[in-house]
């Protein structure tokens, strides 16, 4: 098929004729940190994808033997499990694990099953306070740090030997306030499989958020339906047309590297979608009223003073009002940290934001083992008051099948509008490829973080081959 190319460009080469995120930042007052100036963008194909991948048992088993079974996860955050023996059980397909507070600094996590005959020490989706695991069967017991404590009727077992029968244990690490897991016993280190992401957070200062807010809930589609939807702003125009006089879908900036566990995209806020024209300096501002957590400002009555833009005055208006609230000094900080949708990506479900203040963080798992199932979890970090101590996270609040997210507007504001536009579509989507007789076609910039969660996809899947 010929497309029309009168500037001769390469493929994934063309962008939007709106002003780059990188012409946006050029506006800043303050000095911008390299992190934002860093502009990445590797071409990686444009084949159309198999949507077997996203509908088949066959591939959700490859997945599960070659991807899950192998890869850095995030389990839960620190402050979820504060003292010694706290803990929570995590799960993904069939794997279950107890993820547990052991010391100050330790943290471990243990395959869910009595070395007995196999009853789970704790329900699938429990948490807690406990100063032994004992399993309900037979009373086998084990200590929070995983030894044997109590065999009932030992006399009966004596070819156990209970210094060789402790709670297997998977590798457990840490970044940003975070607990990950690996269930591979020789997997590259937390470190490595990050590479260069953490040091582009170093400033935002993840450890010392909270859990504000924690909602989940299964929805009907493959899990990484639910990843695709949020790593994209090609979806905007259609799906949320209403915050278009204040997004810049278009102008978004995508950094994407095959070569690496992570990406990023920069969507600019405070600014017009380039697909509208004469979008007034207020019209954006009255256009930004009390929609999104990321902003936390209410903008009913503000006025852009003339010659002011709207970028600048709402970044400004955010630091006297946002920062003081949550007793932190915002003034060095750009108008990108303090407004953009600036969202990274970790191979294969991890979504931090960056930036200052409020901070959103996406994770999809599959549900179980149905490939046409999955459970999609927003958590809101936030930024408060350290004179005082951290507040108690937020524990997860599950939505029902028939609950909107809508419901949860009480904690996520004008977000939880969007989510549900987002929810209208993904079951369509799952629904939809079943019945595909082609392949899935991306776009080779904007759809090209899709891409890359598919190249590593396949990545793993050929490592196990």
């Amino acid at each position: 098929m010929n497309v029309e190319n009168p500037k001769g460009l390469k493929p994934g080469e063309a962008r939007s004729e709106g002003k780059s995120v990188q012409e946006i930042l050029d506006d800043d007052r303050r000095d911008v940190p390299e992190r934002l100036r860093r502009n990445t963008y590797v071409y990686n194909g444009s084949d159309d994808l198999d949507p077997k991948r996203w509908t088949s048992r066959e591939f959700h088993d490859l997945e599960m033997d070659h991807v899950w079974s192998k890869v850095w996860q995030l389990a839960c955050r620190l402050e979820q499990i504060p003292e010694v023996g706290d803990h929570l059980v995590y799960e993904i397909g069939d794997y279950s694990f107890i993820v547990v507070r052991t010391g100050e600094d330790d943290v471990k996590a243990y395959y869910n099953s009595c070395l007995h005959r196999g009853t789970q020490l704790r329900p699938s989706g429990s948490e807690g306070n406990a100063s032994e695991f004992r399993c309900p069967y037979h009373g086998w017991t084990w200590s929070v740090e995983g030894e044997l404590v109590d065999l009932p009727c030992d006399w009966d077992f004596p070819h156990v030997d209970k210094a060789e029968f402790n709670l297997p244990e998977i590798r457990v690490d840490f970044w940003g306030g975070f607990v990950f897991i690996n269930m591979e016993e020789d997997c590259e280190s937390l470190a490595d499989y990050l590479g260069d992401m953490p040091g582009e957070f170093e400033s935002w200062n993840f450890e010392n958020k909270y859990l504000q807010h924690h909602i989940g809930k299964r929805v009907d589609m493959n899990w990484k339906v639910g990843v695709e939807a949020f790593i994209e702003s090609y979806h905007v125009i259609a799906t949320h047309p209403q915050i278009m006089p204040s997004t810049g879908d278009a102008n978004t900036q995508y950094d994407v590297d095959p070569s690496l566990n992570f990406n990023r995209m920069i969507t600019p806020m405070a600014v017009a979608s380039p697909h509208l024209d004469d979008v007034e300096e207020q019209d954006i501002v009255d256009a930004m009223t009390g929609r999104s957590v990321r902003t936390g400002v209410n903008t009913d009555g503000l006025e852009v003073p003339e010659g002011e833009t709207a970028r600048s005055f709402m970044a400004e208006v955010r630091r006297q009002t946002v920062g003081p609230d949550l007793g932190q000094d915002y003034s060095s900080y750009t108008d990108s940290e303090m407004l953009d949708a600036i969202q990274y990506w970790v191979f294969p479900n991890f979504f931090p934001w960056g930036g200052c203040g409020t901070n959103i963080v996406y994770r999809f798992r599959p549900d179980g083992n149905n490939p046409d199932s999955a459970f999609m979890e927003v958590m809101i970090l936030s930024d408060y008051d350290q004179s005082g101590p951290r507040p108690d996270p937020a524990d997860l609040r599950v939505l029902g099948e028939d609950e909107p997210w809508s419901s949860a507007e009480d904690q996520f504001g004008g977000l939880a509008h969007v989510f549900e536009q987002d929810m209208a579509n993904m079951p369509r989507v799952q629904t939809g490829m079943k019945n595909l007789r082609k392949g899935i076609t991306l776009g080779n910039y904007q759809e090209s973080r899709v891409r890359h969660l598919h190249h590593k996809i396949d990545e793993y899947i050929a490592k196990g081959s």
